[in-house]
């Protein structure tokens, strides 16, 4: 099948089948589009769809993005996860509305924090409406499938050549359709696990369909046992307001507000030692998952008087907020969960 007729038919099936009514296409607007695909990274449509829109009603432009403080900006990407996207992504508007333009080239997107080339030719596409060229999971498995190929695409050598198919067959012309058809397609059709081929309009020049193998296709490492780690949480409470400590800017959860968190057990009772805590309940245990661990969380309760407030929040240069502010000012999904058991 020629590279034209593997656009044509892909198109084709957009204009009919393809989503075109998603908030970041409705508009020409490059710095738009840029948020979405910073939001998509990792995370799924539905989701995306529950931030996005507050995000820009916030932040309407980059230049509202790029003089905003990390503070005003947390707590509109907060439980979305993965937050050095968000960092990354409030650096380069930072950039972009010091220099008064959006980059206007492949490398110039690139030098930007956060924008690889698959990111970058999608702002090139669906963001400048120029030529550009992806390589998201997406495409990954809709070629791999098509092709039948068999490679681990986790390896520069195969992924260099998976975009030199890409590349070949990514049409001048609608290019912006293109790229969010075949972004569609992985998506809604040939997706990871149970594909829907026979709604697929390349199904029947498609390598993995007429071998059998599209749930086998693409290559798939196994998957290693995710470790599980254990950790306390110190929830200290004086009426309404409960003690929180922004996290560091860097690692995990950075900039975003948390209970304290003790990652050595040893060191909980020389601490509620030394801030003259004492024991109310301790039976309220969470389990929160990341990409690289399971953290079991087991939250530590501790009532204290008025006249100690100001000490511990010396002492653990934290802040006292009701848990309806720590929320708004931006907390993860963790802490949302942990407060949801204690509050039962």
């Amino acid at each position: 099948m020629s590279s034209f007729s593997f656009s044509d038919a892909l198109l084709a099936w957009f204009d009919v089948y393809g989503r075109h009514d998603l908030p970041w296409q409705v508009t020409d607007n490059p710095y738009q589009v840029w948020v979405s695909e910073i939001m998509l990274q990792q995370t799924q449509v539905k989701t995306v769809l529950q931030y996005f829109e507050r995000f820009i009603a916030r932040f309407p432009t980059v230049e509202d993005l790029g003089q905003a403080s990390w503070d005003d900006v947390a707590p509109y990407w907060a439980g979305l996860g993965y937050y050095a996207r968000a960092r990354n992504l409030h650096k380069a508007a930072g950039i972009v509305t010091q220099q008064g333009h959006f980059p206007t080239t492949l490398a110039q997107w690139i030098e930007l924090p956060g924008i690889g080339p698959s990111t970058a030719g999608a702002l090139m596409s669906l963001g400048l409406r120029q030529y550009g060229v992806i390589m998201d999971g997406n495409v990954k498995r809709v070629l791999a499938r098509f092709f039948a190929i068999e490679d681990d695409l986790s390896k520069p050598v195969h992924e260099r050549a998976m975009w030199q198919i890409a590349e070949k067959l990514c049409p001048v012309e609608r290019n912006h359709d293109y790229t969010q058809a075949i972004m569609d397609l992985g998506a809604t059709v040939c997706t990871p696990k149970k594909p829907l081929c026979l709604y697929c309009p390349i199904q029947s020049h498609c390598k993995a369909h007429q071998q059998g193998r599209e749930t086998e296709l693409p290559f798939k490492k196994p998957k290693k046992a995710v470790p599980v780690k254990s950790a306390q949480v110190v929830v200290i409470q004086c009426a309404e307001q409960w003690l929180w400590l922004q996290r560091p800017h860097s690692g995990l959860w950075g900039g975003l507000w948390c209970l304290p968190i003790i990652e050595n057990p040893a060191e909980l009772e020389p601490l509620c030692q030394s801030l003259g805590l004492k024991h109310v309940v301790h039976n309220v245990q969470i389990s929160h998952s990341f990409t690289h661990f399971t953290w079991q969380l087991a939250a530590i309760c501790f009532e204290v008087e008025p006249d100690q407030q100001e000490h511990l929040a010396i002492e653990l240069n934290g802040t006292w907020l009701t848990t309806q502010l720590a929320t708004e000012m931006g907390i993860p999904t963790a802490m949302k969960k942990l407060i949801s058991a204690i509050t039962l």
